[in-house]
């Protein structure tokens, strides 16, 4: 009898892989993603029983806390999940430990050590530890220059350093970067995070195209005739003026969130599931990725800016109306643009990526274009048959839809579009873990597969190097136009399409 060849990627997916003992050390353990989304995410884990029994953290901030008062203010934030799992939280709340930390402190940075070798003892940790930076980018490199110099990153298999984004502010000092992270530890050490990657419908974008045959042989030029990335925020700058303002939504999503979007959409197959196959491909996308007009990249991005909006009741202010925003500012809080993929698959086919805040909807998505069949032989109910399209939907409402033609009731031969869609939550009847959760048991796990790998950030900052050029040195080729808030950005975006006969989808 014949055996049937198992699918490697269906395998690798479905997995259940176990945590070693381990202890995650967390430096910026005041600060608000550790509230807000590593703690919680930790907890979440605890409550699946997905950490193992010899399980630690440890919260490192300049603060002054002690252990009780770090379990304090984490009972706080997690005063709702606490509620539903009482017995849980306290035997959580007793892995949890603190340790006042000064990076720029070499005798901080041993001391930490100390304790470390303590909760090893105490804990049964056997010595694995997982260091996330959850600090200000300008800490990342001295960071890890300080956990190297204390020697708590010799050992690459029981030692790790998670970084979070952004990854550099441009090509040459992502690149600087780099080398000084690699001079502290391998690249194998290194988990640069990006949360999107976590989710579980950007995941599901491999398994789309690389389980089904259906699709597969028709992802590429030949049958797609463009592809749109959008990521929309309907929040404003919120209480991030102050990083915003040295950012953009060009380094703030575009060059992390997008990109990887991208690559994920446009990568060849593997040649197995396995971290540096799957990283391997991306990195050659990003690599034959290019601006549509290089010579004149002006010609294929546009910048905006969110202005006021809203109503009487519920008036909505202008980027440079709030708080701690320059009111001259020419930061741009959205970006739309248009590049190319110069390679076999994907010659000739547009990719528009667009992303900004205080826009009409909250949403994130993939959506490919057909080409449109040769002949049109029926009419149809909208004057033409639509395209069909596959809109792959990351958040909210995670899953996915196929837009196709179907006949119209009635005796006659029109045509009429209709949608076929798939709900994660309606077809698991749960929904799925949230971003940090996945991420977190894959850097402790040692998984690099949804974490990017240093030439990746490199080709990406070499992508937009262009752009950012122009912002600094010539801004006025690169301007900044106005849209009113909770619409769909500036009309010049609009315009970048319609020199394609394209329009943006907007659901």
């Amino acid at each position: 009898m014949n055996t049937p060849i198992t699918n490697p990627l269906r395998v690798g997916l479905r997995q259940e892989r176990v945590i070693s003992p381990q202890c995650l050390v967390i430096f910026g353990a005041s600060g608000d993603l550790t509230h807000r989304k590593l703690v919680p995410a930790l907890f979440e884990l605890y409550k699946q029983r997905r950490l193992p029994s010899e399980f630690a953290v440890l919260g490192c901030a300049r603060r002054p806390w002690t252990d009780n008062e770090f379990r304090l203010k984490m009972a706080i934030t997690l005063k709702e999940k606490i509620e539903e799992s009482p017995l849980d939280w306290e035997e959580f709340s007793s892995k949890l430990f603190y340790e006042p930390v000064d990076l720029q402190k070499p005798e901080d940075v041993v001391n930490l050590g100390q304790r470390l070798e303590g909760i090893d003892r105490l804990q049964a940790t056997h010595g694995n530890r997982t260091f996330y930076l959850s600090v200000a980018p300008k800490f990342y490199g001295p960071g890890c220059k300080a956990l190297s110099s204390a020697g708590l990153l010799n050992d690459p298999k029981r030692s790790r350093v998670v970084i979070e984004k952004p990854f550099g502010r441009d090509y040459s000092s992502a690149r600087a970067l780099n080398q000084l992270v690699q001079g502290c530890c391998q690249e194998s050490q290194v988990f640069r995070i990006d949360h999107y990657l976590g989710k579980e419908t950007v995941q599901n974008i491999l398994v789309m195209r690389f389980a089904n045959t259906i699709f597969e042989p028709i992802w590429n030029r030949n049958y797609i005739s463009s592809v749109q990335i959008t990521s929309s925020e309907t929040v404003g700058v919120e209480d991030r003026a102050g990083y915003y303002e040295s950012s953009g939504a060009l380094r703030d999503m575009v060059q992390n969130h997008m990109t990887q979007m991208l690559a994920l959409t446009a990568m060849e197959p593997p040649g197995h599931f396995d971290p540096e196959a799957i990283r391997n491909e991306k990195a050659k996308v990003l690599h034959a990725t290019r601006l549509a007009d290089e010579l004149k990249p002006w010609n294929c991005c546009v910048r905006g800016q969110y202005a006021k909006g809203g109503n009487q009741k519920n008036p909505l202010r202008g980027y440079r109306e709030e708080p701690g925003v320059d009111p001259s500012s020419t930061t741009e809080t959205y970006v739309a643009m248009k590049v190319f993929i110069n390679n076999w698959r994907w010659q000739g086919v547009p990719f528009f990526i667009r992303t900004g805040k205080r826009l009409a909807k909250r949403l994130s998505e993939v959506v490919l274009t057909f080409r449109e069949a040769p002949v049109h032989l029926f009419d149809s109910a909208g004057g033409s048959p639509t395209s069909n399209q596959l809109i792959l939907r990351i958040q909210p409402n995670e899953g996915a839809e196929f837009k196709f033609e179907v006949k119209s009731p009635g005796s006659g031969m029109k045509s009429r579009p209709v949608e076929m869609e798939f709900s994660y939550d309606q077809s698991f009847g749960e929904p799925s873990d949230e971003g940090y959760v996945r991420l977190l048991a894959d850097a402790m796990l040692g998984d690099p597969t949804l974490f990017t790998r240093s030439d990746e950030v490199e080709a990406a900052w070499r992508l937009y190097t262009p752009l950012l050029e122009l912002i600094e040195d010539v801004p006025w080729q690169l301007p900044v136009h106005q849209y009113e808030s909770r619409t769909w950005g500036p009309a010049e975006a609009d315009a970048l399409l319609a020199r394609d006969r394209l329009l943006w989808r907007r659901p």
